[in-house]
């Protein structure tokens, strides 16, 4: 027996002509089954929008694979969303190129992906506003005047018309597109606070588990989406949660949810109101919490310290408890088990020694140089060039106290901060490229701070630095073809010749090779 589509059975002896027509006749009833559970204005994409062509991006019209679950409005809205802002830039892309074509059927499926996205919005979420109700009815207008004025376009041959026809579009799809923003953001911002309500009153730990789940994967869709979150609230949920014993088991969630939140601005300022430096101290000073909870707690001291937020610098309650997160943070580099959780905590030793010059004084106390240095050595908690990053910004930034240099010394930091000019990717992804010029640069540039100390140098000088540096400037691909590697190299070897080491001559020729390899 052979199985056909919608359970049923066919003998495998079945005459060719017969077997055929029965597939065919089964396969019409499986789709007039599949057709209740569309919309119409599926449909009318369908029909309207997916002509027969032989265009070489005919292949990449979008549609919804599956679509999102009844009852799901925020998958709903994240889909449709992506999907209709996808729409939009590729209608701009095909107006650019006058392919008026490619235009006009591109706006008809777009008015169908709209009409969609408020048909089914409508249908599974509460009652709208006014404000949403106007500007839904404001989209459909543009998505119907776009439809229309690209039609005409299709029967335009005079070339003077059709740029000023042209003009007309391009700003009737702007219009278009701050509608939809503005819906999307609407839209968005109900189901967010749904969410937050739903967090801030719940006393269930599963519901709580849930519904904070559903804030963070809300968060990876980008800053708009975490700046929405902040400003209902979410923020001032979260810390709520944290501050329940009963929901301990949530507190990495919850933290997690929050380091992503405060990528952005909103994020740190509401962290502030709620007080949230201190809850973070709390919980990395208590070692009854977990590590991963801790770890969690670090990575949102990492972010709220991050040094591309300017409004970072005036966190003036993290000045009040900097002593004792530094201290927590050290202990928690010298006591990880996991790479990533070492990873988090020198992460946000690394940012606090940006945000304030004090810790630097607090971490040559802690005798942090120690820890860093011989977590080096412990692939177990040191075993990726984004790691050894962050060691090497506290070192870069502890250097410029002059007392370091000897602690570097003792710690045989001069021959390990080398190794790191050595820095390679190894899975040649850009972005771990990006961390390998990093680590080379800064750890030019504290060896080239630290030589201030004759000590410093003349070690340097003795496990042949001079060679890798002419190395690295004579060759890109040493560099990972970076100008940036390129010039600490060259200011390091400046400070070593400062220092009178007796290595001129060895200057001069990576001078030279320099000069000889930009010339060409």
């Amino acid at each position: 027996m052979m199985a056909l589509p919608g359970g049923r059975h066919l003998d495998s002896v079945t005459l060719p002509g017969k077997r055929l027509h029965l597939m065919q006749v089964d396969s019409v009833q499986r789709w007039m089954e599949d057709l209740k559970l569309m919309t119409e204005c599926e449909c009318m994409c369908v029909l309207q929008a997916k002509p027969i062509s032989l265009e070489e991006d005919a292949q990449g019209d979008l549609i919804l694979a599956g679509g999102p679950g009844p009852g799901d409005p925020l998958q709903l809205l994240l889909k449709r969303g992506w999907v209709i802002s996808t729409e939009l830039r590729r209608i701009g892309q095909k107006l650019a190129q006058d392919r008026w074509a490619r235009v006009h059927s591109m706006s008809v499926r777009l008015t169908c992906h709209a009409r969609s996205m408020v048909s089914e919005y409508s249908a599974v979420s509460r009652n709208s506003s006014k404000e949403m109700d106007q500007i839904e009815k404001l989209l459909m207008e543009k998505c119907s005047e776009l439809s229309a004025v690209t039609e005409r376009c299709l029967q335009v041959e005079n070339e003077h018309v059709l740029k000023s026809m042209k003009a007309c579009v391009s700003e009737t799809l702007s219009t278009l597109g701050q509608h939809f923003g503005q819906l999307l953001e609407l839209a968005l911002t109900r189901e967010v606070q749904a969410l937050v309500r739903k967090i801030d009153a719940s006393d269930n730990i599963y519901t709580t588990e849930s519904t904070t789940g559903n804030l963070f994967s809300l968060t990876q869709e980008g800053a708009p989406l975490c700046r929405i979150i902040a400003k209902e609230g979410g923020v001032v949920a979260l810390f709520k949660v944290c501050r329940q014993d009963s929901f301990r088991c949530l507190y990495p969630q919850a933290l997690r949810t929050l380091a992503s939140i405060c990528c952005v601005e909103e994020g740190v300022h509401q962290l502030e109101k709620v007080d949230g430096v201190l809850c973070l101290a709390d919980i990395l000073t208590d070692d009854s919490h977990s590590e991963a909870t801790r770890a969690e707690a670090a990575a949102v001291v990492a972010q709220v310290t991050s040094p591309h937020l300017p409004v970072t610098q005036h966190l003036s309650s993290f000045l009040e408890s900097m002593e004792e997160i530094v201290t927590a943070l050290v202990k928690l580099c010298q006591e990880a088990s996991s790479g990533e959780v070492f990873l988090l905590a020198s992460a946000a030793l690394a940012n606090i020694t940006f945000f304030d010059t004090m810790a630097c004084e607090m971490l040559l106390q802690l005798n942090a140089i120690r820890v860093l240095l011989e977590a080096c050595s412990d692939k177990q908690r040191v075993d990726t060039p984004y790691t050894r990053d962050q060691i090497v910004t506290i070192l870069a930034n502890m250097s410029v106290l002059e007392q370091c240099a000897s602690d570097i010394i003792q710690e045989n930091g001069v021959q390990l901060i080398m190794g790191m000019l050595s820095e390679k990717p190894r899975s040649g992804t850009p972005a771990e490229v990006a961390a390998c010029e990093r680590v080379q640069q800064k750890a030019a540039v504290t060896l080239a701070r630290l030589s201030r100390d004759p000590d410093v140098a003349r070690e340097a000088v003795r496990l042949s630095c001079m060679s890798r540096l002419i190395e690295l400037c004579r060759s890109p691909s040493e560099r990972n073809s970076s100008d940036a590697v390129l010039v600490a190299c060259l200011a390091m070897g400046i400070q070593l010749q400062v220092k009178k080491t007796k290595i001129s001559a060895l200057l001069l020729w990576f001078l030279f090779w320099h000069i000889q390899g930009c010339s060409a």
